[in-house]
């Protein structure tokens, strides 16, 4: 393992211990009257997919990509999946790559409680919740309390003037089955994963959601960013319903009490 991706994955175990916490513990019982269950009382998630009242499918829920003993790899490195020529990397990609490498992603946003950026937000290992109405997609985070906002009511998006965000500005439209979020309008420097690959204020990023069942959700993601990559390129992640579950607070900076001890050793 390079010593980049060791210490990202280090990183990664801290956010892990902090998010990982039993949330069936925190709430009283309660038994959710939507939720499809079999002869024993337990959910069934291998039901069909429920749709909403409107006639779109219903991807509301309590969702997370993995469970507290998985090693959050897309937070790790969203490529992992893919072959470096996949990613058609430009010389200044894997020069900044490189330099933040070489300060052990010390100035990644999240040792500061700085919020994630999309789609590393995506690969975050802790619960999301979706509220869903006809014009209105909300994503709320558990990981620092943070929420985005997916209009479906056919608003423009932003202009060039626009304060660009963390998390950009997101549209949504449906396909069929399929939920596409286009988002763009994104701060410059940022960051993709905690091995560093880069993105720029140029970030376009097309998320498509699935929910082939009750208790999955399928989540095809496209990154196009021409300052940093000579194409697009896309990666593929899944997550999982916890049934009966709720969201708790996660605040970052209560705990966050180490930032001055950070490795930060000079670029050579």
């Amino acid at each position: 393992m390079h010593r980049h991706h060791l210490l990202a994955f280090c990183l990664s175990a801290f956010c892990l211990s902090l998010v990982a916490w039993p949330l069936a513990a925190q709430w009283p019982a309660f038994v959710p009257k939507q939720t499809p269950r079999g002869a024993d009382g337990k959910p069934n998630l291998t039901a069909a997919a429920p749709k909403t009242a409107w006639g779109t499918p219903d991807l509301s829920g309590v969702w997370e990509q993995y469970s507290e003993f998985d090693m959050p790899k897309y937070l790790i490195n969203i490529a992992a999946d893919l072959k470096p020529d996949e990613l058609g990397m430009k010389p200044e990609a894997t020069t900044l790559m490189r330099q933040r490498a070489a300060r052990f992603s010390a100035d990644h946003p999240g040792l500061r409680c700085l919020p994630s950026g999309v789609p590393e937000k995506d690969a975050v290992p802790a619960p999301m919740k979706v509220v869903q109405t006809p014009d209105l997609i909300v994503l709320l985070y558990e990981s620092r309390v943070i929420f985005r906002q997916v209009f479906l009511d056919g608003r423009p998006a932003p202009g060039p003037d626009a304060e660009p965000q963390y998390q950009g500005y997101s549209s949504g439209r449906w396909e069929g089955d399929t939920l596409v979020i286009n988002t763009r309008g994104f701060r410059e420097q940022g960051w993709l994963d905690m091995a560093g690959h880069p993105s720029s204020e140029q970030l376009h990023v097309t998320e498509r959601f699935r929910r082939p069942n009750f208790g999955s959700l399928e989540l095809d993601i496209t990154v196009e960013d021409p300052k940093y990559y000579t194409k697009p390129w896309n990666v593929k992640q899944r997550f999982h319903l916890r049934p009966d579950d709720e969201l708790l607070e996660h605040i970052c900076e209560e705990n966050n009490r180490d930032v001055e001890h950070v490795l930060t050793p000079p670029v050579r």
